[in-house]
């Protein structure tokens, strides 16, 4: 068995040139060497696997290089490699200080690389201050490091500092396709493009991560053996995921979730990634965003296709939909279950279906015409409950089909009520009872021609019209009983002194409004119902007071307020009730809207909540 040497080390840059994606860092250490600008001590700071260690020793070769220099020189005693995380102390500085005092043998320059710097403790940073900043002409110190924040301002300000970017997956899958090339593998370039995303920015863990898939498939590397071995949902997934949300398919969604669960995919890793897809979908609405998917050509030419089923608006809500889920996940008690949720949600937006009619139902007149077996029944139930006196006389003409109907009309004419009961088929008779047993009937004057006739009771039908007595114009007398009966009524006064007057206080008249404003929500009156809960209405004798912030919200309150009150005024029984609505712009100041006026708001009542909040540090 031949030793293996895996591919982060046998394909290890040796020349600037190999370095992958740090272009501008490279190009800027081969003018310093080529101008002689090149600083004492230098910073390589940036993320693991980006090329920091290797820059560090090819800049260390390359100033030591001269016209006479073999290739194949490694210079391996003039550099000096220090690992800080085991060497952090300060007799290990010490010693270090110690050999920067001798010259190279070989060579014009010794360098120090000092990985990982951010280890030394915070006394070997102070005993390498001096050395770090007039060190001799030539000693070189490289300092590598994955956290700068860690290390000591007085140390950062005596280095130049290059700061190494994360390696695109464009870059990453172009290197892995030469080093494919140079071991002999069939490599598919959409498998390619997976191991670099899953990299994330680092080469070397570009090259782990190949090495094991090849380990895995062989000589042939396919997307499929790819996201089996690295056990990452591909692109297909969250394209068929896509195709039943469009189709409002929740339960065909539901079983692909459930089978992304059963081969041990994390709930939370499905959603980002369907939150991701729907952001490249977005990005593929217009072709110049196109080239901001780093994906091949392929998965593009799939990407454009399914953004032009998909309208904007549906990829803006789905966006926020999914990545409200993202957010909420981890507090999640039922994680499953807010991910299921979230599915549905999202196969919902599109949904046409059948929409439910909030509008108040109207009943037709139509549905209260009654049966002739139904008449003579309601006609049974009158006689029983009212006492019925007939008149002397009654016009004989007949009367016209008119349809039965139950809005009576009620009119009051010298303390007495004439009730007009009347058939399709019959002559009209007037029937006259009394209001109260002590007031005195008045009968009915006819023209002297209009002959007698007594009804039947029994063919009478549930057509109860009370109105007023009926003067004829025709005659002499009828004009003069019409100018009596008009004089009679401009005497009349309403009497209003006996209505109820009970008393009530605040807070039932609070509760008669809540109901009402309910009644209002459930009728779908949804604009007036907020109008009225805008304010807290406040009693004052019998006058309820309200402030609003603008005269819109006062005008339509004003327009609504006959049913307010002849609700209140009967629910509480009290006919003195009156509104007064007055306009306050400092009103808008009350209402809370963000998380932090309603905190403000709450303390103003318990300021002991800003003592639990420090206590256990708590944020809004």
């Amino acid at each position: 068995m031949e030793h293996f040497i895996v591919s982060a080390r046998k394909y290890r840059p040796q020349t600037f040139k190999d370095v992958v994606g740090q272009q501008a860092i490279t190009n800027t250490l081969e003018n310093a060497i080529a101008n002689n600008h090149l600083a004492q001590a230098l910073l390589f700071c940036g993320p693991r696997g980006v090329g920091k260690t290797s820059c560090a020793r090819i800049l260390a070769k390359r100033i030591n290089q001269d016209e006479n220099t073999r290739p194949d020189e490694d210079f391996a005693f003039n550099i000096f490699e220090l690992d800080a995380a085991s060497n952090n102390s300060v007799d290990d500085i010490r010693n270090l200080i110690d050999q920067v005092r001798i010259p190279p043998q070989v060579g014009t320059y010794k360098v120090y690389i000092i990985d990982e710097v951010h280890m030394l403790s915070q006394a070997a940073f102070n005993a390498f201050l001096k050395t770090l900043e007039e060190p001799p002409k030539h000693a070189i110190f490289i300092l590598a490091t994955t956290e700068k924040h860690k290390i000591i301002p007085t140390i950062l300000s005596r280095c130049q500092i290059f700061d190494f970017k994360r390696i695109t997956v464009t870059d990453a899958r172009k290197h892995l396709v030469q080093i494919a090339q140079e071991e002999g593998i069939e490599a598919d370039e959409e498998a390619l493009h997976i191991i670099a995303q899953k990299a994330d920015g680092a080469m070397r863990d570009a090259l782990s991560i190949f090495d094991r898939v090849v380990s895995f498939s062989g000589k042939t590397l396919s997307r499929k053996a790819v996201t089996e071995n690295l056990n990452v949902l591909d692109y297909d997934t969250y394209f068929t995921a896509t195709d039943h949300i469009l189709k409002n398919d929740i339960p065909q969604l539901l079983l692909q979730f459930n089978d992304i669960l059963s081969r041990g995919f994390d709930g939370h890793h499905f959603i980002a990634g369907l939150a991701s897809h729907f952001r490249d979908l977005m990005v593929c609405k217009n072709p110049p965003t196109i080239h901001l998917l780093e994906v091949g050509d392929g998965t593009k030419k799939k990407y454009y296709e399914q953004s032009q089923q998909t309208e904007l608006a549906f990829l803006l809500k789905a966006i926020d939909m999914a990545n409200s889920c993202d957010l909420t996940y981890k507090t999640s008690r039922n994680q499953r279950l807010l991910v299921e949720l979230c599915l549905m949600q999202l196969a919902s937006i599109t949904y046409d279906g059948e929409k439910k009619n909030d509008q108040p139902f109207i009943i037709p007149p139509s549905f209260y015409k009654l049966s002739p077996e139904s008449a003579q029944k309601a006609d049974r139930t009158l006689k029983a409950s009212v006492p019925i006196t007939k008149t002397t006389e009654a016009p004989t003409q007949p009367v016209a089909p008119i349809e039965t109907s139950v809005q009576p009309a009620i009119e009051k004419e010298e303390n007495s009520v004439a009730i007009n009961v009347t058939t399709p088929a019959q002559p009209a008779a007037h029937i006259e009872t009394s209001v109260q047993p002590t007031v005195e009937k008045t009968h009915t004057e006819t023209p002297p021609e209009a002959p007698k006739t007594t009804p039947k009771p029994d063919v009478v039908q549930p057509k109860i019209a009370i109105t007023k007595e009926r003067i004829s114009g025709l005659s002499i007398k009828g004009l003069q009983r019409k100018k009596e009966l008009e004089e009679k009524r401009k005497e009349q006064k309403v009497d209003v002194t006996n209505l109820p007057k009970e008393p009530f206080t605040e807070i039932a008249m609070q509760a008669a409004w809540k109901e009402y404003v309910v009644k209002l929500s459930n009728r779908g009156e949804k604009i007036i119902a907020s109008n009225l809960e805008a304010d807290t209405p406040k009693l004052d004798g019998t006058i309820i007071k309200l402030e609003y912030p603008n005269a819109t919200m006062k005008v339509e309150v004003e327009r609504a307020q006959g049913p307010l009150l002849e609700f209140l005024k009967r629910k509480l029984n009290n006919y003195d009730i009156t509104l007064d609505i007055i306009v306050n712009e400092e009103v808008q100041r009350k209402y809370a809207y963000t998380p932090q006026e309603k905190y403000d708001k709450l303390k103003e009542y318990n300021p002991d909540l800003e003592i639990l909040k420090r206590a256990f540090d708590l944020e809004l």
